[in-house]
This record gives C-alpha cells, structure tokens and sequence, in this order.
C-alpha cells in the first residue's frame, strides 16, 4: 500500500463503469485502506483520552473502523468521512464506560447479596422492581456485556425493542435508587 500525508483525501472512486457494473473491489479496499492507515491513530487517541487504557481505545477504534467499513460507500461519500468513524468511536467508549459503571455496580449488589425490602437501597432490590423482560435486558447488556443484536435474538424481540426495555430499565432505576438516568444505547 502506498504511504499518503495524514490528513490527505485519497483519490475519488468513479461510481462505477457506463454500462452499470459494480466498481472493482480492490478499488474499493484500497481507499478503505488508506483511509485506515491515515486516521486509525487519531481514533486510537481520542478513545484513549474517554477510556484512559490503551487496549480498550485500540478495541473501540478497531470496532468503529469496521462499521466504517460496512457503511463505507455511503459514508465515503461524506465531507468529513474522519468526523463521522471518531464519533463512532467516541460513542463506543462512552457506551462501554457506561456499561463498565453500571456491571460493577451490578457485581457488588450480587456479591453482597443486599435484602430484598421494600425502601433498600440496593441494586439488586431495585433490578427486582423492573419487570422480567427489563431484568433480562439489563442483565445481559451490563452483566454479559452482549450486543443489542444479540440480546433481541435471545429475547425474541427486535433491537429497538431491546433499545426500549434497557432505556425504562434505567430510567426506573434511577427513580428508586435516587439517582439520574443516563442516555441509552
């Protein structure tokens, strides 16, 4: 692969030949590849900065540049292709440190193994409070640490409805453990 300056625009793709066919993959792959090798180290940076550990920025960079690529025609197309994978990436961090937050209070509520009362304080008292098809998201998203896609297959629902559980689950958590709640995946 030929080396381009950090911050140069890789030559345009045609968007294919007059008769209708498909551009050639290797076109394709060598602009995601330039693309990667320009920009992979700022991403790696910024996730850093959210994440403070250098293998979980690596990771959501790593994550960020492969919806990248899923999108890549579409957002190839964009004025700043960059803006577009680093907000990716700075909302991976956030959701991870988010998750991260939340499981280790999750862990300490189940090692501790707090009463059940009404008017406890506990995690584990409150995640009773939810309705079983919130528990199950909650304990799968933060526990297992699976993907919505994933939790909707084993719930038999779709992602938003998943998206919905793991939002009122939070919310209503917050209401009985007295605190705010965050924004959702």
């Amino acid at each position: 692969m030929a080396q381009f300056e950090a911050g140069a625009r890789a030559p345009e793709i045609e968007a294919g030949p007059a008769d209708g066919a498909v551009e050639p993959l290797s076109s394709v792959r060598s602009e995601v590849e330039w693309f990667f090798a320009s920009h992979y180290a700022s991403v790696v940076r910024t996730a850093y900065v959210i994440l403070q550990d250098r293998g979980r920025a690596e990771d959501v960079a790593q994550e960020a540049f492969t919806q990248l690529v899923l999108r890549w025609r579409r957002v190839s197309r964009y004025e700043r292709p960059e803006a577009w994978v680093r907000r990716v990436a700075i909302r991976l961090a956030t959701r991870s440190l988010k998750r991260e937050r939340i499981r280790g209070l999750l862990e300490r509520s189940v090692v501790q193994s707090p009463s059940h009362r009404p008017g406890d304080p506990g995690v584990m008292w409150a995640i009773s409070e939810l309705p079983p098809q919130q528990r199950a998201a909650v304990a799968l998203f933060y526990l297992e640490d699976r993907r919505v896609g994933e939790i909707a297959g084993m719930m038999g629902c779709s992602a938003s409805t998943v998206k919905v559980h793991l939002h009122r689950a939070r919310k209503r958590l917050a209401k009985l453990l007295g605190e705010e709640a965050g924004d959702g995946p």
